[in-house]
């Protein structure tokens, strides 16, 4: 048996900031090497973050990431660091185009690289649209052990690479990924991660990207797996972590190399000699996943601040309703935050009820939030008396006033307005574009309205489990919603009791459902009508609301594209 003490570098990096990723390398490879590891692993495109979407299609942005690269494996050796075996994810332009590539950097060299064979087309990637897909495997002999690489999607496709090192023969599989959240995602990661360590022959090390970016987040779980299906050691989730392992390995003395399931096998020596016998250090860590609403409200968290401080703000602004959504968004912020960055306005209309204004105080109080009231009575009915306004143009014309007075403060004083619309207004269209649908983020744009009740529950039940004052407003929990923008108004009026409603917008958005299928499904046909033709209809309001965190498995904007111009209905054709 060899010894081999591996460390996953589970980042956060930052689309774009190729230095700024360069040296988040050279730190945490250090690290590393503090721990005494003799490998280390980080993500997928780590030195450029992902995705780079249309970026890799800019020739000076591919050169710089190659150049970067070189440059990044002599800082490590300068740093000391150039005995450990680093990989290394980034992205790589030769004649064939733009590649989506890793290396291994060894003693101030690029020892070995390779590109992502399977290209995902789907869901939130687009990856044909950029990349070349590669056909080389480089195996890489390191004290004696034979080393192969697989990227992100070559694990969740069968065959291809890791079939490849399975016919060729390694001792260890390591894997940078970029895997974006989405809710219940580490129920099926590990076991498809198993099938792929038994497929290689070979334990497989999964290091994958922490942290937002845009709509996306990535949650981490990076995980060591057994060639048995064994979990051997698994990072925390939404946080950055270096996991650092102990394993005994066995080397195989493989020699195979040339052509294999369609992929080319290139081996290279580093190191014959095995590591000296050591003490291993401490029990491997495998931490347990969070609870499926501890795990979203991670979600979201890191969703926000990493959207706000990438972006290069620090405080945000939106308007504090007294109803469910806002007050959930101010409980996010301040947790992202903190609540010296979350500026809450009331902005009572002459329809607002006092228990609104009442809420939204004691929200900023529970959660240390700044609070001022601005009063829109006046400024609504400047725009009702000078054009005559009356029945919906009227109820609009409060959100719209609204939305401009937050965008005016986010002007003055520097914070990014937030829109605190969910997925079930979203679907439907029961939101007010120029209005409510202002903003620069939509923390909960991928939330259905009664998951939000959820959340909200759940946020509360933790802070009491701690001894901390609960966030939320208990009336802001049990109040029927309302939009306040006509007298005696509850959202009921406009919409089916949300249950309902999320129950139908569950099976036709999420699960892509026809008419018939809803029908087989026990809905009643005119309700279905109802809402199917409400969703269909608000597709230009979609396309304009402000990016918001994905947590579902089809959300609006990345996942879901339909034509605002369609003239398709379901249940008419």
């Amino acid at each position: 048996m060899s010894q081999l003490r591996i460390a996953l570098a589970q980042v956060n990096t930052t689309v774009g900031d190729i230095t700024g990723n360069a040296e988040l390398t050279v730190e945490w490879t250090r690290k590393a090497a503090e721990a005494g590891a003799h490998l280390v692993v980080f993500p997928e495109m780590s030195l450029t973050g992902y995705p780079v979407e249309d970026l890799s299609l800019r020739k000076t942005f591919a050169e710089a990431s190659k150049n970067a690269l070189e440059a990044l494996a002599t800082r490590l050796d300068d740093a000391g660091c150039g005995e450990v075996l680093t990989y290394v994810g980034y992205l790589d332009l030769d004649e064939a185009g733009v590649r989506d590539a890793a290396a291994a950097l060894y003693r101030g060299e690029v020892v070995a690289r390779q590109f992502k064979h399977h290209l995902p087309n789907y869901g939130v990637f687009d990856e044909h649209r950029y990349f070349k897909p590669g056909e080389t495997l480089d195996v890489v002999r390191y004290h004696g052990l034979d080393i192969g690489m697989v990227i992100c999607e070559d694990i969740w496709q069968d065959g291809g690479p890791v079939s490849a090192l399975g016919k060729a023969g390694v001792d260890l599989v390591v894997a940078p990924n970029a895997s974006p959240y989405e809710r219940a995602k580490d129920d099926i990661r590990l076991p498809l991660i198993a099938r792929r360590a038994a497929e290689a022959g070979a334990p497989l090390v999964y290091t994958n990207q922490v942290g937002g970016q845009d709509d996306l987040v990535f949650d981490g779980d990076s995980l060591v797996v057994g060639a048995d299906g064994t979990l051997l050691a698994r990072a925390p989730q939404f946080v950055e972590h270096l996991l650092v392992l102990d394993m005994d390995l066995t080397a195989g003395g493989h020699a195979g190399d040339g052509d294999l399931a369609g992929l080319h096998v290139r081996r290279k020596v580093l190191s014959e000699e095995p590591i000296p016998a050591y003490e291993a250090s401490k029990e491997p860590v495998i931490s347990e996943p969070l609870s499926d609403e501890a795990e979203v409200w991670s979600a979201l968290v890191v969703g926000l601040r990493d959207y706000v401080h990438k972006n290069g703000f620090q405080s945000v602004i939106f308007g504090f309703s007294g109803g469910i959504d806002s007050a959930v968004v101010a409980a996010l912020a301040a947790d992202a935050l903190g609540g010296d960055n979350v500026y809450g306005v009331s902005m009572p209309s002459k329809y607002s009820s006092e228990h609104s204004k009442s809420d939204a105080s004691d929200l900023a109080r529970r959660i240390g939030a700044h609070f001022r009231e601005e009063s829109v009575a006046d400024m609504v009915d400047a725009y009702v008396s000078q054009l005559g306004l009356t029945g919906l143009a009227e109820e609009n014309i409060q959100a719209r006033t609204r939305g401009m007075l937050l965008m005016a403060l986010s002007n003055s004083d520097g914070h990014l307005v937030l829109a605190t619309g969910n997925k079930t207004e979203l679907a439907v269209g029961y939101s007010t574009i120029y209005g409510d649908a202002v903003g620069g983020f939509a923390p909960i744009k991928d939330v259905f309205k009664t998951h939000v009740w959820q959340l909200a529950r759940w946020r509360n039940a933790e802070a009491e489990k701690h001894g901390e004052t609960p966030p939320i407003p208990e009336n802001s929990i049990t109040k029927p919603p309302s939009a306040e923008l006509r007298p005696g108004q509850v959202d009921t009026d406009s919409l089916p009791d949300y249950a309902l409603l999320d129950d139908i917008l569950d099976d036709y958005v999420e699960g892509d459902r026809g008419y018939a299928d809803l029908i087989a499904a026990g809905f009643d046909p005119e309700t279905i009508d109802r809402v199917v033709r409400m969703v269909d209809r608000a597709e230009y309001k979609r396309r304009q609301y402000p990016p918001g965190t994905k947590i579902t498995f089809k959300a609006f904007g990345r996942d879901r594209r339909l034509p605002i111009t369609n003239a398709w209905r379901e249940g008419e054709n």
